[in-house]
This record gives structure tokens, sequence and C-alpha cells, in this order.
């Protein structure tokens, strides 16, 4: 929990990498986690190594990847309606992971090439997004530094990310602290939460919009890792359980 905890203060999205292979370590403990969280989540993330033809190159990514050597594959399946919102909790808990190992991720939407992707697929699946992960200098470039004051500059404060019906506990605002720092699509923070007659809920208000399922995996899971453990429910306005330490 720890270890999460202080990955969620030092990750920032990196988009320029150092064009090394991973170390087996590194690779073998990403590998095992992706494994891991498949089998929990019922879910399908794929590690891609040495192959970043999908995000190099202004064409595929306009111009805001360079070094990828390895990602993550998020394969979506048509037959479920949650599928994209655990795909968003289980990613960032691997981004997590990573920024532990002292690595560089970013979550990626639309800026890179999927025909590129050397990912098998079936009928009923579509990589939806994916997740750059590598080496990275641990100063940010300039590039890097523009862009994040970009889409950082309107960052919501707490007490707009909540609602509630009285005065809320001390783990309800770790929790909320821990929101706060999530990221989302163009920082947008869409997800509220609810605290009301001692139960915590958490919703977007409109689940159809791009990327605002995987905003509500990404923001229940920093919430839960700041609140110190628990269990969600999937699904829009589903419930918080505070019972369940991570791993």
């Amino acid at each position: 929990m720890k270890q999460l905890e202080d990955a969620i203060e030092i990750r920032k999205s990196r988009r320029k990498y150092i064009p090394i292979p991973l170390k087996s370590t590194d690779s073998d403990s990403l590998s095992s986690l992706i494994s891991e969280l498949n089998t929990t989540g019922s879910i399908n993330m794929r590690l891609v190594l040495d192959d970043g033809d999908a995000f190099n190159g202004f064409r595929k990514s306009y111009g805001m990847l360079s070094g990828v050597k390895s990602y993550v594959a998020l394969i979506g399946k048509k037959d479920d309606y949650l599928n994209q919102e655990k795909l968003g909790y289980y990613g960032e808990w691997l981004i997590l992971h990573a920024t532990a190992l002292g690595l560089g991720t970013c979550w990626v939407g639309g800026t890179f090439d999927r025909n590129s992707c050397t990912v098998e697929l079936g009928v009923d699946e579509s990589i939806v997004c994916a997740i750059t992960v590598g080496n990275v200098e641990e100063n940010l470039s300039g590039k890097e530094r523009f862009i994040h004051r970009l889409i950082h500059r309107k960052s919501k404060t707490i007490d707009q990310m909540y609602v509630s019906d009285g005065t809320v506990p001390d783990w309800f605002i770790s929790g909320m602290e821990a929101v706060q720092m999530a990221p989302s699509s163009i920082n947008r923070q869409p997800v509220l939460f609810t605290y009301k007659d001692g139960t915590v809920t958490a919703a977007v208000d409109d689940i159809t919009k791009e990327g605002f399922t995987f905003d509500l995996g990404i923001a229940k899971l920093h919430f839960e890792i700041g609140a110190g453990g628990g269990t969600w429910d999937f699904g829009n306005s589903a419930e918080f359980k505070k019972n369940r330490i991570l791993l």
C-alpha cells in the first residue's frame, strides 16, 4: 500500500522515452502483475516489448510521443459494459507499479496507430487505449513540461470533487487527496464522489462521454489507495466498502 501511495505522489505522464529495452527484471515484474490483474479483473492487458512503431513519428502520435520501445495494449470486449472502467482501474494500478519501479508511463488514447500494434485480437475485441512504459530521464523534457502546464492549468479543488450530507471522516479526505492527483482525459476530472449516511459512491454525469469510464476506474483506484484500502463495486454510482487492503 505504501509503495502505491508514494507512486501517486511522484507519477507524471511521460512522453519522451530513452529508446532502450526494459531491463528483464522490470519486464518480468510488469508481466507478472499484468497476468494477476487480468485474472482478478477478467480483463485483457498485454505487454508488448521492443516494438514502439505505433507511437513513434509525427504521423503516429502527432509528435506527442518519442522513443517508445514498449507498451501495454488495453483490449476491450463488446459484451462487457464495465470493461473500460475496469481497464481504467487495473491499468492505473499497473502504472503506479511501473512508477514504483522507476519507469515512465503515459495513458494514450487517440494519438497512436492501432493498425501498427502487434497484438492479435478476437472477433469481439479491439484495442481501446494503451499505456506506454519505458526508461526516462529523471527530469521532464521541455515539451513534457509545456504539455503538463497546459493540461493542468485548471485542476479542481477537493471541495469541487465531492458532496456530502455532513462532516466526512479523515480517511475520506485522504482518499479525495489521492483522487485530485489522478490522471484523467485532458484533466477534466469528471468523477464526483458522494458521502451520504456513511456510504461512499462515485459517478460521472454522462457515462457515454469518451474517456469518462476510464476516468471513473482510475479515480476509484486512487481513492481506494488514499483511503487506506477498501473494495469498489464497478459501475456508475457504485459503492465503496472500506475493508480491503491492496496487494
